[in-house]
């Protein structure tokens, strides 16, 4: 039996439509996440109530700003992994063509002594900034991977105001954990 496309349903007939398209429940799963979600005239997205057994209000959700939010977090990670890279390929050819002696794959140069601690690689924020002010290959590299390790945790930072704009309590709260967890672990690291 067929259901107008904003009116959930929990049952299988809504759960292969409404799972295909919202990424929630299974096929025929009857989970919440699995009612007909469907679309308006012209495949417009609609509001719909979600589907609760617990007898509260159910909340309604928006599926443009879910998408809205899905797409905020796509633009985050692509923008961080770019510029990252970006960077990252700056500093290589900076580095390069300061240091020509390391384009050789073959001679006496060792490349496990730019890895080793006592390398004149950055190994703090301190020593980035010094190696960026005089125009280093090795500072733009280290900005690079910092831009690159950034990139995941504002990632979470961007879930976190999302979830807040939609006033959603219990996942904003976990999500303001894992951000902080996450740039906690920066500082213990550095202990």
């Amino acid at each position: 039996m067929a259901h107008p496309p904003d009116i959930p349903d929990s049952g299988a007939a809504g759960g292969a439509a409404g799972g295909a398209a919202t990424g929630g429940g299974s096929p025929g799963s009857g989970s919440p996440g699995s009612g007909a979600t469907g679309g308006g005239p012209g495949g417009a997205v609609t509001a719909r109530p979600e589907v609760t057994t617990s007898g509260h209000h159910p909340r309604v959700i928006d599926e443009a700003k879910i998408r809205a939010m899905e797409m905020t977090i796509s633009w985050v990670l692509r923008i961080g992994v770019v510029t990252s890279v970006l960077i990252l390929a700056a500093g290589l050819g900076l580095m390069f063509s300061r240091h020509p002696q390391y384009m050789a794959l073959s001679g006496s140069f060792s490349y496990h002594s730019l890895t080793k601690v006592t390398s004149r690689f950055p190994h703090s924020i301190g020593g980035m900034s010094h190696a960026l002010a005089k125009g280093e290959g090795r500072g733009v590299i280290v900005l690079g991977l910092l831009v690159l390790l950034a990139t995941p945790v504002l990632r979470v930072a961007v879930g976190v105001i999302n979830f807040a704009y939609e006033k959603d309590p219990p996942m904003t709260i976990v999500t303001l954990y894992v951000l902080l967890v996450l740039v906690g672990s920066f500082f213990i690291g550095n202990a």
